[in-house]
């Protein structure tokens, strides 16, 4: 039962990388992200797909990924206010 309410209170519950990866990237564009997070991925020949199959294998850039992800969406959240 904790899970689920852990779960509940977890803001990327049920986002999946892609997602929040082609979300940045609109909102972004492959040039800032790759000023924002310095990973060539991001920066050399940069694609959705190459993206996901580095970060779904590196942990430390997908926290990252994950990071912006979060204060991207609550920037824009209170951007509408």
């Amino acid at each position: 039962m904790t899970s689920q309410i852990e779960q509940k209170n977890n803001p990327l519950h049920g986002i999946t990388l892609k997602v929040m990866l082609e979300k940045l990237h609109d909102f972004y564009g492959w040039e800032e992200l790759g000023s924002k997070i310095r990973i060539n991925c991001f920066i050399e020949n940069p694609s959705i797909n190459s993206s996901l199959k580095f970060l779904r294998k590196t942990e430390w850039a997908r926290a990252k990924v994950e990071k912006l992800y979060l204060v991207t969406i609550e920037d824009d959240k209170n951007r509408k206010i």
